[in-house]
């Protein structure tokens, strides 16, 4: 039991050695009782992605960037090593995609799955251990708003530039100066309207106010007046005018009296017709021969 000690000494160190180890790869993110699988991709700029970044799919992490190689001799300079849960198989057509991780600026890796894939095709014939997946790079939200904003402030710098140029015209052209003048030309009619009005306000409104009251007055005695009036008197007296006349009208209908006859009665209309006619007849002949009806003499005596 003389190396007793040692041996104690020999498994704290072990311990601790382990210790350290799983420490690291924990606060690495690195689950070293789970297996996993090793993927690579190659990229000609990393946007800022650094080693242990998160690596997702559909937004669930899975594992996790390993290793970040370079060689600048190549247009794809960076090789991205990843490990991936053993348990999740990757369908051919996936693709590393970088993608920002956050509104901070950070980069993490976002392993697209092909649309058409199914369980069983994930299963069999999917990408095997080791391969390279074809990469992408996905724009943050930073970074299009970065471009958008960018360009909205072109275009702002733009109108700004020609609205300088425009004032510049303008004032180098007097318009300005001949427009200030215009305002104070036109400030001075106001000036004088406003006095008008003033003056207006003070001698003609009361006197119209009091003419409109006197108007008002002279509608409320007219109103007064008809209200007291015995309009229901007149309009019985119009109403029974109304009725004599229809009365009237009916025995005229009715071939009833003198006026009805007339109109009616056709033979009375040929006497009275033929009346005229006599008389006409009888004025024509006096016209002619007025001797036979009116005789005088200065001597008294008659003609025969």
């Amino acid at each position: 039991m003389k190396h007793a000690r040692e041996i104690k000494v020999g498994i704290l160190a072990a311990t601790c050695l382990f210790l350290l180890f799983f420490g690291f790869n924990f606060l690495k993110g690195v689950n070293i009782f789970s297996p996993t699988n090793a993927y690579h991709g190659t990229y000609a700029h990393l946007h800022g992605l650094e080693e242990q970044a998160a690596v997702y799919i559909r937004g669930h992490k899975v594992g996790q960037v390993d290793a970040i190689h370079y060689d600048f001799t190549r247009d794809s300079s960076f090789t991205v090593d990843i490990s991936v849960r053993k348990d999740i198989a990757l369908p051919q057509g996936t693709t590393m995609a970088l993608v920002a991780d956050g509104l901070l600026g950070g980069m993490a890796v976002e392993l697209q799955l092909p649309e058409h894939s199914s369980p069983s095709e994930r299963g069999a014939g999917g990408v095997s251990k080791d391969s390279f997946l074809p990469t992408a790079y996905v724009p943050g939200l930073v970074e299009n708003l970065q471009g958008e904003l960018l360009a909205h402030v072109d275009r702002a710098v733009q109108n700004i530039d020609s609205l300088v140029v425009s004032l510049q015209g303008q004032v180098a052209g007097g318009h300005i100066h001949s427009t200030l003048q215009n305002v104070d030309r036109i400030s001075g009619d106001l000036t004088s309207v406003s006095a008008d009005l003033k003056h207006l306000m003070q001698n003609r409104v009361p006197g119209i106010v009091n003419n409109a009251d006197t108007v008002v007055a002279n509608l409320n005695t007219v109103v007064a007046d008809i209200k007291t009036a015995n309009l229901k008197a007149t309009v019985a007296r119009v109403d029974t005018a109304i009725g004599g006349v229809n009365a009237v009208l009916a025995d005229i209908r009715a071939q009833e009296g003198t006026l009805g006859r007339l109109i009616y009665d056709k033979s009375l209309y040929d006497h009275v017709d033929a009346t005229v006619l006599s008389a006409d007849s009888l004025l024509v002949d006096l016209k002619a021969h007025p001797k036979r009806y009116v005789h005088f003499s200065v001597f008294g005596k008659k003609d025969k």
